[in-house]
């Protein structure tokens, strides 16, 4: 009399359709086909795979849910920024990117003093405060400047950019590939203005990291062999906007971050199949560290 090999005491004419060994109604369980024994279920689920990208990454079961906590995060610092004050905020001159510190008239962030560049001497006057900038150690700008805006057309352009570039790489590379990219870019773009732009100046914006987005689409059109046309036309439109709005319009956050893009997305995408997380880790970090070593030659230089 059969009987089942995890109840010895119970009868059991019912046979599991992976091992074939008799199992009662308390060890059945729902199979594609018949059944299977609790044992068959586990090691079933131990064997399967989660699903992955192209490219390593684990496949996201909503692409855009990344893309909508960073538009959620920028729109949380403009409302920050415009609550305070707009363009007058004191939480501009906080998360700006300033390459050396400045000296601001108390409570009027919007206004310096571009004579005074020690903060001992800004500081001797009750009616004076410094704000520190990046090479006083204010390194959190770098990334900070990425997520704070002002006018709304640079956010609304910023974030329709993200909303539409977004999803498609996050289901290309995987969300945390796709949230490294983001970052890394901006503080590439960031790491070119602190190094090309005017060290009396202040810039802000996620441009950096948009661009930076733009690139790796671009290297993913290459490696697929996609049509380029399309994504050609669509950067050179943004980079002749940026030629054309040079006065108000960082060229060294948008050149800096679409380089960075363009890196980070071939350590991602042509790192070998063997250990290819291992690759792609140390790509990313060759390209950290790259950028703080840049950022503290700039700031020795600037000392």
């Amino acid at each position: 009399m059969p009987t089942c090999y995890r109840h010895p005491d119970r009868e059991s004419y019912i046979r599991c359709q992976r091992c074939d060994r008799a199992i009662c109604p308390d060890c059945m369980r729902d199979a594609a086909v018949g059944f299977q024994c609790p044992s068959c279920i586990a090691e079933g689920k131990k064997s399967t795979r989660s699903g992955r990208t192209a490219y390593g990454g684990l496949r996201p079961g909503n692409a855009g849910i990344t893309s909508m906590v960073l538009i959620g995060i920028n729109a949380a610092v403009w409302l920050l920024v415009m609550a305070t004050g707009g363009s007058a905020s004191v939480w501009i001159a906080r998360l700006s990117l300033l390459p050396t510190g400045r000296c601001v008239p108390a409570g009027q962030p919007s206004q310096y003093f571009p004579q005074l560049h020690s903060e001992a001497v800004c500081t001797a006057s009750a009616a004076r405060e410094w704000i520190p900038g990046v090479s006083d150690g204010a390194y959190w700008q770098l990334l900070t400047s990425a997520f704070t805006h002002v006018e709304i057309w640079h956010i609304g352009f910023n974030m329709l950019a993200l909303w539409v570039l977004g999803p498609q790489l996050e289901l290309a590379i995987g969300r945390a590939r796709f949230v490294a990219l983001y970052l890394l870019s901006g503080l590439a773009g960031s790491v070119l203005v602190y190094w090309a732009a005017p060290v009396g100046g202040s810039t802000l914006g996620a441009s950096g990291a948009i661009f930076g987005l733009m690139g790796a689409l671009l290297v993913l059109a290459f490696k697929v062999r996609a049509q380029m046309q399309p994504v050609l036309t669509w950067i050179g439109i943004n980079f002749l906007i940026t030629v054309v709005g040079r006065g108000f319009i960082s060229w060294q956050g948008h050149l800096g971050g679409f380089l960075g893009g363009l890196l980070i997305a071939a350590a991602l995408v042509y790192a070998p199949r063997q250990r290819r997380t291992t690759w792609q880790v140390a790509g990313l970090t060759a390209v950290g560290v790259v950028l703080v070593v840049a950022t503290l030659l700039r700031t020795a230089a600037l000392a």
